[in-house]
C-alpha cells in the first residue's frame, strides 16, 4: 500500500504517443472501476489532431462572440424613449454574451471528453504537511497533469483558451461601466421633473388626482403631469415614481419642519428604495408600513418612512404636496434630497 500522502494512479492508460501503459511505482489494486477503454483519439492521431481543432474552434468561437457583444453594444445604442432599440440591443447582446461562455464551456468540456486522460485517480489526504517526498510527489502529479491534458503541448488550444478567458469579460466590462452615472450623481439624483405646481397623476395613464379621489387605506402610482412628453421619459420616470397614501392624521408623526408637507392625512414618498433602488411597491394597510420586495426593506409611513427593517439605511424622500385651486393635488417643490440608493452618500 502507498504512502497516505501520495496522489496513487488506479488504472493504467495508454499514453497517446506510444500506447504503452503508464504504472506508477505506488500503485495500488484496482479497487473495482471498469477496465480502461481507449477512445478514438487515443488510438488514431488523426482523430486526436480533429478533436484539438475542433476544441481550438469553440475557444475562437466564444473570443468572435465577446467581440461581438461589445460591439453589437456600442453599434446598437439604446435610444431614450425607443422600445425598439432596446430590443435589438438586448436580441444582439444576449446574443454575443452566449456564445462567448458556451464557447469556453462547450470547449473546455470536449477537450477534457476526447483529449485529456481518461483513466481515474484515488488521492489519499493527510491532515498535515507532507513530507518533501509527498510534495515531490505533488509536483510530479501536477506535471503528470500537464502532460495529460496537453495543455503545454497542445499549443493551439491553450492559445485560443488564453484568448478566449482574455475576451469573455469584455462585455461585462463595457456594460457595467456605462452604468455610471455622469457628473455629480447627487446632483443627478436631487433633481427630478418634480417642482411646484405640478400635478400628481395616475402612473401610467396620467389622469390628475383629486383630493376627493385618495380615500383611508388607498395607494397610488404617481408620476408628475406631462411626464411622457419629456426626451426619456422612462430616464425621468425612474427617478420621480411617487407613492401615494392616505391615513388618519392622527396616525401620522410629523416632524415640525414637514408639518405643511402633507395635505389632510395624504402623503407621498419616493417609489424608489434607499438601498439598490429597488421599486417599494407593497403597502401594508393595516401596519401603514411600505415593503421593498427585493431585499425586504421596511418603510413606516405614520414616522416620516423611516427604516424599521432590513438593509436600507436612510428613510424615502418625501415629496412635499399640496392642494391647488382646483382640487387637485400638486407638488410643493421638488425632493429636498437625492432619491433612490444612498451609494452617494460614501465617502471614498
Amino acid at each position: 500500500m502507498a504512502d497516505k500522502g501520495n496522489a496513487v494512479a488506479t488504472r493504467e492508460a495508454p499514453t497517446p504517443s506510444t500506447g504503452t501503459a503508464v504504472v506508477p511505482s505506488d500503485a495500488v489494486e484496482n479497487p473495482g472501476f471498469e477496465p480502461f477503454r481507449p477512445r478514438v483519439s487515443d488510438l488514431d492521431p488523426v482523430k486526436e489532431r480533429q478533436n484539438e481543432r475542433r476544441v481550438s474552434w469553440m475557444f475562437f468561437a466564444s473570443i468572435v462572440g465577446s467581440v461581438f457583444a461589445v460591439a453589437a453594444y456600442i453599434a446598437f445604442p439604446i435610444v431614450p424613449g425607443d422600445l425598439g432599440s432596446v430590443r435589438v440591443n438586448n436580441l444582439l447582446l444576449g446574443l454575443g454574451i452566449t456564445l462567448g461562455l458556451f464557447g469556453v464551456g462547450f470547449g473546455a468540456v470536449h477537450w477534457s471528453k476526447s483529449l485529456m486522460e481518461g483513466h481515474d485517480l484515488v488521492e489519499s489526504r493527510h491532515p498535515t504537511r507532507g513530507s518533501e517526498e509527498t510534495r515531490d510527489k505533488a509536483v510530479e502529479v501536477f506535471s503528470l497533469g500537464n502532460k495529460e491534458s496537453g495543455f503545454t503541448r497542445r499549443k493551439l488550444i491553450r492559445n485560443t483558451l488564453i484568448g478566449a478567458l482574455v475576451v469573455t469579460p469584455l462585455p461585462a466590462v463595457v456594460l457595467f461601466r456605462d452604468l455610471a452615472p455622469a457628473g455629480d450623481p447627487v446632483a443627478r439624483l436631487k433633481h427630478t421633473l418634480w417642482e411646484e405646481g405640478k400635478r400628481l397623476t395616475r402612473d401610467p395613464d396620467g389622469t390628475p388626482i383629486k383630493v376627493s379621489d385618495v380615500t383611508l387605506g388607498s395607494v397610488f402610482h404617481v408620476i408628475p403631469e406631462g411626464l411622457n412628453d419629456v426626451e426619456d421619459p422612462l430616464e425621468e420616470k425612474a427617478k420621480a415614481a411617487v407613492l401615494l397614501m392616505r391615513l388618519k392624521e392622527s396616525d401620522l408623526h410629523i416632524s415640525p419642519e414637514r408639518k405643511d408637507w402633507s395635505y389632510q392625512g395624504i402623503v407621498a414618498y419616493s417609489k424608489i428604495c434607499t438601498h439598490v433602488g429597488c421599486p417599494v411597491a407593497l403597502y401594508e394597510q393595516q401596519t401603514h408600513h411600505l415593503l421593498c420586495p427585493c431585499h425586504q426593506s421596511q418603510f413606516d409611513i405614520t414616522r416620516e418612512a423611516a427604516v424599521i427593517f432590513g438593509p436600507a439605511k436612510r428613510p424615502l424622500p418625501q415629496l412635499p404636496i399640496t392642494v391647488d385651486a382646483e382640487g387637485y393635488l400638486v407638488a410643493r417643490s421638488d425632493f429636498t434630497e437625492p432619491v433612490g440608493p444612498s451609494f452617494w452618500e460614501r465617502k471614498l
